[in-house]
């Protein structure tokens, strides 16, 4: 049987090595005009997909939660992922100053993580199987259980049009970085620990980031 970590592991695990590494990472020359994303390119409909993905309207995602390519100084190597919760944005780490900077969702109060991890691997159009934890909680997710063979993938599934799966030294989190059927939701604390992004994001952060990269949340 595969090991898992609960949440609460996971965040003891990895809390001080996210401490020290927060000091070392920030943006700088954020309203650079070169790396100005363009909205309609971005966040237009997807009918080549599995499952048709409508545009992402521009009132619901915020101009500062929208995908753009920004300066950046870390001492993170490229091609790892940096997740700072107080400002709601995942960073992709690039050679040369830069990163690409997404919006995103994260854990409500009760339900935050941090740590140090890798992602194990990418799914496109994942099956969703909630965790016995949050069935416990809403037994009528029963019905989604690994046990039941899961959420078919799909415009419902809540892990949406792609998902990368967070390991840490082997062991299954549980945490997923993954697509969302909600866009509203991107800048708020809203879900059950998962980094979520919208579905145009999350494809175009699948496309980039390799099997094994290393990712940071703080």
């Amino acid at each position: 049987m595969r090991k898992t970590l609960t949440r609460r592991q996971f965040v003891g695990a990895g809390a001080s090595a996210a401490a020290l590494a927060l000091a070392g990472c920030q943006t700088t020359r954020d309203g650079d005009p070169s790396f100005i994303s363009n909205f309609a390119e971005d966040y237009g409909p997807r009918p080549e997909e599995k499952f048709p993905l409508p545009a992402i309207s521009p009132s619901v995602l915020k101009p500062q939660l929208r995908r753009r390519r920004i300066r950046y100084e870390t001492d993170e190597r490229p091609g790892s992922l940096v997740v700072d919760t107080s400002s709601f944005y995942l960073y992709l780490v690039e050679r040369n100053g830069t990163a690409m900077r997404y919006g995103v969702g994260l854990g409500r109060q009760g339900f935050e993580w941090s740590g140090r991890a890798n992602v194990a691997w990418k799914r496109p159009w994942p099956t969703w199987t909630p965790p016995d934890e949050m069935i416990a909680r809403r037994p009528e997710l029963e019905k989604y259980s690994i046990r039941n063979g899961g959420m078919p993938p799909g415009l419902r599934n809540p892990l949406g049009a792609r998902a990368l799966y967070i390991f840490q030294n082997g062991v299954d989190t549980l945490y997923r970085l993954h697509g969302t059927n909600e866009p509203h939701s991107i800048g708020k604390a809203v879900s059950s620990g998962c980094v979520r992004l919208v579905n145009q994001d999350v494809i175009d952060l699948y496309n980039r980031v390799k099997p094994g990269a290393r990712i940071l949340v703080t």
